[in-house]
């Protein structure tokens, strides 16, 4: 008689295949047992003596669940089963007892002991309860080997065990071991699969993904008329939802007569985990309310907390925080988790901080995810102290998770000590040998621009995986180096590797780099047959790539043929264009955008932020502001940054200003961009003091801070404390200066007349001066005459641009000024040769969030002549306070009457004019201009200011001018 196969040891397993093994076990004599009991006899000694009599008086089956109720009691269960000699009924309903706590707690060792007694006995040997038992007791203690083999020791088979295979194969994750099983049952057995065996299925076609098989299975479920049980419909439901078919899912759940709150979860865990977020939290709202008056569980908060941080929406998961607390969850640690996870990733780190540290039955999950908490919002200290404290309490063990939590607080340049530290520990605890460790520090290597150390770490890989690959293609790629992306990606495809989505996505950006369209377009070819033209993620490489290379209507093509538009791909398009200087195109987009739905983050706010600096949009500026109010976007630094920027841009420095001073957390970006601000405007004593302030509240000044103190030294003639400040940035802050700092320096002293100095520094500094200083030290000789330096400024300028209209148009005027009407023309003459055309002056004014534009000398606009009609009384009314034409603004060849109708269709005179006629009296008129305002301009503001009883503010393409009661900012230093 075939008895069950006894459990093997490890090299049994090693030698033998698991299927048709029949192994006799040893019988357990009594000299055996007694063994066995001498041997725990130290653990179960106080047991056994302590109260004997009424331990006596209690059931075999009552004493044996008590000693189930914890793992370190199973031996002496066993320990007790082996001394008693009970009733057959109740010696098999113990060792069952004690088979489920042996699976239940994972305690394989005492399971095998138990399965030896079973074999041992001609009565349970070949039970159909005692095996099922024993099958379903290996598959929980991760054995589905030893499962297998009490099944094939079987003599005859039930249903029951064959959904215990089924079940444990399915457990265990071996899904293609489930369905061949399954698939045996159903061809060699007369058994029909019941509303055990389904579930197990359905989950293991889930596992595979294998959606033609799980329709099957679900068509299989209709015939046999198992729908109406409500655990095989829970089993459809997450089948569909892990697929990606929410309709299906949707389908299944509707259909259900009866559901439980496992069915409302699984429904919840679709929307949630198919991006339906809303459709989740609605789902769970009506949960709530619905006629069965479910009351939600442990599942249902760990399922709805995430859906809220994923959302960052604090409100719902606060009102869910006080909902896990009114029903008694709150201790449980998987809702405990989901709670800190919530609060870090809403930005509520001092409460999800809080909640941990209050925790004192953490697990490694609960380390991890105040770790990510800490990590994602660049809490660097925090970060490691807390991975050393838990190394300390030494309770919980780091895993591979902890190290990629870790990771991205150590992505900067200045984290680059942090990064190599966590990378040593990873080291030493093996971390770093998985596919996941080393390919997430090839990628931090690169993002940290030690692409020697990304490639370090890819040598030392044994298997290189496509993964590996897209990690050191993409930095390469990602840090300016697209040949070597180049090199690395052949590489790939020598070794046989198929590239994916993120390999070809790194391609496009080395095309990108390289400006290269051909490749690119043969790239976007290759990527329509392989059907991967519409993946998000590579369109957004296809828009970065036509946008570089300067085809935006390419890429607005490429953008309006996706069916699906989506906030990044509207972003990625926006940036482009602003990156290509069409800041209009824009402003039209983002209208679009917001008129088909689609409401902009922090990325989009920043983008339109930074277009209304660039054309001083002051009213949509005001209403981008309003909305990142609204949205709570402007607590993020770079669209505090970009608000505080706008509003100096646009002539506002009063409203600048209070947005930094409501900024709780100001870094040195904000300091930076009110500093410059001040600069810009010429108020230089502004700049210094908030630089001092900036300092005493701890924030290191960087390049761009001097940059905005130069600059306002620069605007308002403070040359000495300029100079004092370039030597400070080396000298006590150990910065070296780069082209810029050299630029505002040598405009500083050239606009203080000190072209001498000027020039000497200019030979002195150690890099090539650019076109640009030369410019600006050429525009300081016209200012002083300075016709000797002037022209030889001029030769070493035209060897850098010798094709650029502003250039001759500024020694054009330099030999103007000095009365030299040959050279004059001569510059004329070989601008008109080369084909050069000096950009006419250009000013424009926002009315009403419409911008008019206006050009010198061109009298087109609609209301020209009322405009002629308001110019000819201001200037009637300006002359009696002391207005005279300046001529020598004009330097051409002209009368003194033609010079005067010159200066009077000068385009900032027309934007002034346009205001006065469109805006309310006392309204500040806010005027730019695209090149320097011309001494005559500057006169006539000053005076129209008191004319008029405004405040007048033009920008030039040097700085603010703020005119009032008669005075300019500038202090008429420009």
């Amino acid at each position: 008689m075939a008895l069950v196969s006894h459990p093997p040891s490890a090299s049994h397993h090693r030698r033998c295949h698991h299927h048709h093994l029949h192994l006799q076990p040893p019988l357990i004599t009594r000299r055996t047992a007694y063994q066995l009991l001498n041997s725990s006899i130290s653990q179960t000694t106080s047991l056994l003596q302590t109260n004997t009599s009424t331990k006596c008086q209690l059931p075999l089956l009552q004493q044996l669940t008590s000693l189930c109720q914890s793992k370190e009691s199973l031996p002496q269960a066993l320990t007790l089963l082996l001394q008693e000699n009970p009733r057959h009924e109740q010696r098999k309903e113990a060792i069952g007892l004690l088979l489920q706590a042996c699976g239940r707690y994972q305690d394989i060792e005492t399971g095998r002991e138990v399965h030896r007694m079973v074999a041992s006995s001609t009565l349970f040997h070949n039970d159909a309860v005692i095996t099922t038992r024993l099958i379903t007791m290996y598959s929980m203690c991760g054995s589905p080997l030893d499962s297998r083999l009490v099944f094939d020791g079987l003599e005859q088979k039930n249903l029951f065990q064959w959904n215990a295979m089924v079940s444990g194969y399915s457990r265990n994750k071996l899904y293609e071991e489930a369905l061949r099983i399954f698939i045996e049952l159903v061809l060699t057995t007369e058994f029909k699969p019941d509303k055990f065996t389904s579930p197990c299925v359905i989950k293991a076609c889930g596992g595979i993904s294998n959606v033609g098989l799980g329709q099957g299975v679900h068509g299989m479920n209709v015939k046999l008329g198992l729908l109406g049980d409500v655990f095989v419909c829970n089993a459809l439901i997450a089948f569909y939802g892990k697929c990606g078919l929410v309709d299906e899912a949707v389908k299944v759940f509707d259909y259900m007569s009866e559901k439980n709150l496992v069915s409302w979860n699984s429904i919840i865990c679709v929307f949630a985990e198919n991006g339906f977020t809303q459709e989740g939290l609605g789902l769970f709202r009506k949960m709530i309310k619905c006629e069965e008056s479910l009351v939600p569980d442990v599942a249902s908060l760990v399922t709805i907390l995430p859906v809220c941080a994923g959302e960052a929406n604090l409100e719902m998961g606060m009102v869910l925080h006080g909902l896990a607390v009114k029903l008694g969850l709150n201790q449980e640690l998987m809702v405990k988790n989901a709670l800190i996870d919530m609060y870090s990733k809403c930005g509520f780190l001092s409460r999800a901080k809080f909640l941990f540290d209050k925790d004192s039955n953490k697990n490694v999950v609960s380390w991890n995810t105040m770790l990510g908490g800490l990590s994602t919002q660049g809490d660097t200290s925090g970060t490691f102290n807390l991975l050393r404290e838990m190394q300390v309490e030494g309770r919980e063990k780091a895993n591979e998770v902890t190290i990629l939590n870790v990771l991205p607080v150590c992505l900067k340049k200045s984290e680059l000590l942090c990064l190599k530290q966590l990378h040593g520990f990873s080291t030493r605890h093996g971390f770093h040998y998985g596919d996941l460790g080393a390919n997430a520090f090839i990628a931090a290597y690169a993002k940290c621009g030690l692409l020697s150390y990304a490639q370090h770490v890819f040598n030392g890989m044994e298997t290189k995986t496509v993964s590996s690959w897209n990690a050191l293609v993409g930095g390469y790629a990602q840090n300016g180096a697209p040949g070597k992306a180049l090199e690395f990606y052949l590489q790939m495809i020598n070794a046989g590797i198929e590239p994916d989505r993120f390999s070809l996505g790194s391609l496009l950006l080395v095309c990108s780099h390289l400006k290269s369209l051909r490749f690119g377009k043969e790239i976007h070819g290759y990527l329509i047959r392989i059907g991967l033209e519409t993946n998000t993620f590579i369109v957004i490489s296809l828009l970065s790539l036509y946008i570089r290379c300067g085809k935006s209507a390419s890429a607005r093509v490429l953008f309006e043929e996706m069916e699906d538009k989506s906030l990044v791909l509207w972003n990625a398009l926006i940036s482009g264009y602003s990156q290509n200087g069409l800041p209009d195109e824009v402003l039209v987009l983002f209208r679009q955008m917001l008129s088909d739905g689609i409401q902009p983050d922090e990325i989009s706010i920043n983008i339109v932020v930074g277009v209304c600096s660039q054309l001083s949009a002051l009213r949509l500026g005001k209403e981008a502001h309003c909305y990142a109010l609204k949205a709570y976007l402007v607590e993020d630094t770079f669209v505090g940054c970009s608000i505080i920027d706008m509003y100096a841009k646009s002539g506002c420095m009063e409203q600048s200003r209070r947005v930094f001073d409501m900024s709780r957390d100001k870094d040195v970006a904000s300091w930076n961009a009110i500093i410059v601000g001040y600069g810009l405007h010429g108020d230089g004593k502004e700049a210094l003091g908030l630089f001092e302030k900036m300092q005493e509240f701890g924030q290191k000044p960087d390049g761009f801070t001097f940059v905005g103190i130069l600059m306002a030294c620069c605007h308002s003639g403070l040359v000495e404390e300029g100079l004092k400040y370039f030597n400070q940035m080396q000298n006590f802050h150990g910065l070296t200066p780069k082209l810029e700092h050299y630029a505002c320096v040598i405009d500083m002293l050239g606009r203080a007349g000190q072209l001498n100095e000027s020039l000497k520094l200019v030979n002195e500094m150690p890099d090539e001066p650019d076109a640009g200083i030369w410019s600006s030290l050429l525009s300081s000789c016209k200012t002083f005459g300075a016709l000797d330096i002037g022209t030889k400024v001029a030769e070493k300028l035209f060897e850098l641009e010798p094709n650029k209209a502003e250039n001759y148009v500024l020694l054009s005027n330099l030999y103007a000024g000095s009365g030299k009407w040959d050279d004059v023309r001569r510059v004329r003459q070989k601008m008109k040769e080369i084909g050069l055309q000096k950009d006419a002056g250009r000013s424009w004014i926002e009315v009403r969030g419409k911008v008019y534009s206006f050009t010198a000398g061109n009298n087109s606009f609609t209301g020209s002549q009322q405009m002629k009609n308001i110019w000819r009384r201001l200037e009637e009314e300006i002359r009696k306070i002391g207005y005279k034409p300046n001529t020598e603004s004009v330097l051409h060849e002209l009368s003194e009457d033609e010079k005067m109708e010159v200066l009077r269709r000068h385009s900032e005179k027309q934007a002034i004019c346009l205001g006065l006629l469109r805006t309310s009296k006392g309204e500040t008129l806010r005027i730019n201009k695209n090149l320097r305002i011309c001494v005559d301009c500057h006169n006539a503001a000053k005076l129209i200011s008191v004319a008029v009883e405004r405040e007048i503010v033009i920008r030039d393409n040097k700085r603010f001018h703020h005119f009032k009661s008669g005075f300019c900012s500038c202090g008429d230093y420009w």
